[in-house]
């Protein structure tokens, strides 16, 4: 009786796990048609930002004003039915005004001090301009983002699941922006770049943000279903070649070790750390399943390498004067890592 009650366990595991897969492999093309209600383009970030919702991360995403990067985030959020705060990051902003803060409390029994929870308390945060604010509100949100919880007075209160940190910001070079600290750029799985359209497309969105109120945008997940999208991802078998082949790509970054190139010693003051070949991995899981493919390839791995490596590679003061941008460090990256690897 026992064993035939484990098999029925595990086949109905089996089946939910299946389903789970296919509404991934599917979810892409979905998604895209819902955006395309509200947002034109801008297919490849939206992608970028599927794989880090359906594995679990934060984004950071990066654009110049006026490219929809708000819109963008608050539609994702009614695609899969999440509860949404919106956080304006601006110089005055105190790290309470985001996480909560004790306030009294008048009862029959007297006065008591109660913990008014903030903004961060919803299942997608978006933290606009997050640069806007000084470091110190800036890593209001690190414990939010790393154990999904808050601590306020000695008391922990966690975070409702599925919980997501999804942060813009405007180019560094801009006037009135504050770089984020290295240890919360780590916790974004993705940064995401946004750029300007082009002419047709731009064509589009003038004439229809210019017209009638355009359509709603429904919800095609849960947050319930999103969490078992976690852990299904989760799951997806990867080879060890490749994800040896992530860790070497991640540590090829860092300068003054013994292997380095003398391109990444030359032009890189800082490199990626472990999370970085996590998340690639994690990510190539994804974008697996998105394709309809059970397994991880090297492919996967470098068509995430940009938005993985572009905010945990830190180029030198030689790189800025020689025209040597991140981009063209991750580029060499990819050229000098080899995909076929041995141990």
């Amino acid at each position: 009786m026992e064993l035939e009650e484990a098999a029925e366990t595990q086949a109905t595991e089996y089946e939910r796990e299946r389903e789970a897969a296919e509404k991934i492999a599917g979810a892409r093309d979905q998604i895209r048609v819902e955006l395309s209600k509200i947002i034109v383009g801008q297919h490849e970030v939206i992608d970028e930002m599927l794989i880090a919702l359906l594995s679990g991360g934060h984004c950071l995403i990066t654009g110049a004003p006026g490219l929809a990067k708000t819109l963008l985030v608050k539609s994702l959020a009614d695609v899969f039915h999440l509860s949404f705060n919106r956080i304006q990051f601006t110089p005055d902003l105190m790290p309470a005004d985001i996480t909560g803060t004790e306030m009294i409390n008048e009862t029959e029994s007297g006065r008591e001090m109660v913990f008014q929870k903030g903004p961060v308390f919803a299942n997608m945060i978006l933290a606009d301009e997050i640069n806007r604010t000084p470091p110190k509100t800036q890593s209001a949100l690190l414990e939010a983002m790393q154990e999904h919880q808050v601590t306020a007075a000695g008391v922990t209160f966690p975070l409702e699941e599925p919980f997501f940190v999804l942060a813009t910001q405007n180019p560094i070079e801009m006037e009135g922006t504050y770089p984020l600290p290295e240890a919360q750029l780590d916790r974004f799985m993705f940064n995401i770049v946004i750029d300007y359209l082009g002419e047709d497309d731009e064509v589009r969105v003038v004439a229809q943000t210019t017209g009638a109120s355009g359509e709603k945008i429904d919800a095609l997940f849960t947050g319930a279903e999103l969490i078992e999208c976690h852990r299904v991802v989760r799951q997806v078998p990867v080879a060890e070649d490749v994800v040896r082949y992530a860790v070497r790509l991640a540590a090829a970054s860092r300068p003054g070790r013994d292997g380095s190139s003398q391109f990444v010693n030359d032009y890189v003051n800082w490199g990626a750390g472990l999370r970085a070949a996590q998340f690639l991995i994690l990510g190539g899981k994804t974008r697996a399943l998105l394709d309809g493919r059970s397994h991880v390839t090297v492919d996967d791995v470098k068509t995430l390498a940009a938005p993985v490596l572009r905010h945990r590679i830190l180029a030198n003061y030689r790189a800025e004067a020689e025209g040597v941008g991140v981009p063209e460090i991750i580029a060499q990256l990819l050229k000098d890592v080899p995909a076929s690897i041995g141990k």
